[in-house]
């Protein structure tokens, strides 16, 4: 996946690899739970998860400029808290989140799959089987090839950008006389802490632009490209779930998105294009979600390997099983059970927890690094009180409506820190 130095990635590259770590099955998967939560705000509440990304951004270009690394995140916080138990409780943090996010992909194609075939006389089983099938799958290619992976992701960035381009330019057409078009109205919009904590649960749509920091070692002209690749990727994915979210809720009554959560971008193709806008946008969902949990895979596995290259978790994990790193099959595992387990919005509010910490703590960092990065100072620290803000915001206002997936975020964050903690103690114990 990772390029040699021969083989230098350029811009447009770059700003593919941004972009198809965001439009992969984030907006699928969280839309129709973006609308529940900010009624006809959903575009504004997309607009303040794409502004704190895109605040993020900042710190992200700087410390790949300063520390271009493949390990990316990982390598950021390490440089801007030393390698200990709190780096590394964080950095364990990013590993869970991608089995998390792994988990929200697959419960979206689980989602998506039963519209085109239904297996048995259950649409929970059958989501549970497609679900569980789709993970194991993606795990065998892991296996078999990488750069059958690469090839798979480069492919289903551009098959799912056309799906959902022509879906923006046809939808956007329909809107004009759409009765539900008044939905988008200011008094149809949620409350304007409902309208931020409708941004935070789906913050996971954003998260993918940080994997361009794993690609800045081999992204040729760095100075000039870097810094294009993050800024021009967010804005334009910013642009797309805005115009998305517009059509979403001016196409369908929030009663039939409601019942569509799972699914609603393929039902908002319908009063467009009918059934065959809806198999469409279902086959485009079921690619980008694969494609997602392909590329994720990997990706997760690889932090593994780089947390316990860096002692931060058993220097065991840098070994390798059927060739691939032994966190492949960690992370495959892991995943099953989080997806058969917990509900969409649950999965959803533990993942957006997760990253909004983590991009709160990397904003952090580079304030701490800000002479080194020469970075404008204000900038991370805005990041950082704008992340907080908005983590302690979802998780107050969710705790109401879900209390389950709240507390399994906090367990999750609390137990990535006493691993860690747990780990330095034998670590340090064992080196003396």
């Amino acid at each position: 996946m990772n390029k040699t130095d021969n083989q230098k990635i350029g811009l447009k590259e770059a700003i593919s690899i941004g972009i198809g770590g965001m439009v992969g099955g984030g907006i699928f998967a969280v839309l129709g739970l973006a609308v529940t939560l900010a009624k006809g705000g959903t575009p504004i509440a997309f607009l303040i998860a794409g502004a704190i990304a895109f605040v993020t951004a900042y710190s992200y270009v700087k410390l790949s400029l300063k520390f271009p690394d493949r390990g990316g995140t990982v390598k950021f916080i390490n440089e801007g808290f030393g390698k200990n138990i709190f780096s590394g409780g964080i950095n364990n943090l990013l590993w869970v989140s991608y089995i998390i996010m792994l988990s929200l992909y697959a419960s979206a194609f689980g989602s998506y799959a039963p519209n085109l075939m239904k297996l048995t006389s259950s649409l929970v089983l059958d989501s549970h089987i497609y679900l569980s099938g789709v993970i194991i799958l993606a795990t065998a290619i892991n296996y078999y090839s990488i750069e059958v992976v690469g090839k798979i992701e480069s492919y289903a960035v551009l098959i799912k950008l056309f799906i959902l381009l022509s879906f923006v330019v046809i939808g956007t057409y329909g809107l004009w006389g759409n009765e539900n078009l008044s939905q988008l109205a200011l008094q149809n919009w949620a409350t304007p802490i409902q309208l931020l904590t409708g941004g935070m649960v789906i913050f996971v749509a954003y998260e993918g632009f940080e994997l361009i920091a794993n690609a800045a070692p081999d992204i040729e002209n760095p100075e000039k490209n870097i810094p294009k690749a993050y800024y021009y990727s967010v804005l334009f994915v910013i642009a797309l779930y805005v115009v998305i979210a517009i059509i979403t809720v001016g196409s369908l009554p929030f009663s039939q998105i409601k019942t569509a959560e799972d699914y609603v971008l393929a039902e908002a193709a319908k009063p467009m294009l009918g059934q065959i806008g809806f198999t469409i946008i279902t086959i485009a969902a079921l690619i980008s979600t694969f494609s997602a949990i392909n590329a994720s895979l990997y990706g997760g596995s690889r932090v593994s390997y780089e947390i316990a290259e860096d002692d931060e978790l058993p220097h065991e994990l840098t070994g390798s099983y059927w060739g691939q790193p032994i966190g492949l099959a960690i992370t495959a595992v892991l995943t099953l059970v989080v997806a058969n387990t917990l509900n969409l919005q649950s999965i959803s509010t533990a993942g957006s927890v997760g990253f909004l910490l983590i991009f709160a703590m990397v904003n952090l960092a580079n304030y701490r690094l800000y002479k080194q990065t020469d970075s404008n100072k204000m900038i991370p620290l805005c990041g950082l009180f704008a992340c907080l803000i908005a983590l302690g915001t979802l998780i107050i206002q969710q705790y109401q409506e879900d209390k389950t997936g709240v507390m399994i975020a906090l367990g999750i964050v609390g137990s990535c820190f006493l691993i860690e903690l747990g780990y330095k103690k034998i670590y340090i114990k064992r080196k003396n």
